[in-house]
């Protein structure tokens, strides 16, 4: 608001170093929005979920996403609050409740989102038993693949919120909103650097004028 001011007046009475002023900040934005939307695409463009035969949802794996986005939900610091906060949340329980009456024939079909995926079920790769949405039998093999199957529990509170499958499907959802975010920043650098072109046209009129 304030730069903004500072162009106007800068503009209409033709007080140069207040031009100046907001050509510079402008320019400093329009750089900085670049850069950020150019790290978002980087660190969202890697990583999708895996489709499962005869299965209406995907599994997710956190290799699959960037290094930059794996090392942030490893941290055991940060995966506390985001666990808390999906646990909060009740979105496990509410995928309970949701789908707690269906046979495993009807839940196979089911299209989950990336976090119930990875957090209110076990991975496919268990080949647990379905006794319900977030209840399985544990069968006696050893899953030397995918640790996941050894985090897994069907206690409510717990369930797979450890597992590198809830991480991972907490960042595939993360980078779905952050790509929505791009495209809102894409069209507000088009229009900030239309402002920024009006304002270069009004400073060299100015000059102009002066000379």
């Amino acid at each position: 608001m304030v730069v903004s001011l500072a162009g106007f007046v800068g503009a209409c009475c033709h007080v140069k170093w207040l031009l100046w002023l907001y050509l510079v900040v402008m320019f400093i934005l329009i750089v900085l929005g670049i850069a950020g939307t150019i790290f978002a695409f980087v660190v969202t463009n890697k990583g999708a979920g895996r489709v499962l035969s005869g299965k209406g949802y995907k599994e997710y794996r956190l290799g699959d996403y960037s290094n930059w986005l794996q090392k942030r939900v490893s941290d055991e610091n940060n995966w506390f609050k985001i666990k808390s906060c999906l646990v909060d949340s009740k979105v496990c329980s509410d995928f309970h409740n949701q789908h707690m009456n269906e046979s495993v024939t009807e839940f196979y079909k089911v299209h989950l989102s990336a976090i119930q995926s990875g957090c209110c079920k076990p991975s496919n790769d268990c080949q647990f038993t379905f006794l319900g949405p977030t209840n399985w039998t544990k069968g006696n093999g050893v899953f030397i693949n995918n640790t996941d199957c050894n985090t897994w529990s069907n206690d409510l509170g717990t369930l797979c919120f450890d597992c590198q499958a809830c991480k991972a499907g907490f960042i595939d959802n993360l980078r779905s909103s952050w790509k929505k975010v791009m495209v809102v920043n894409i069209i507000f650098l088009v229009c900030l650097i239309i402002v920024y072109s009006v304002g270069c046209c009004a400073f060299s009129n100015s000059r102009k004028s002066k000379s």
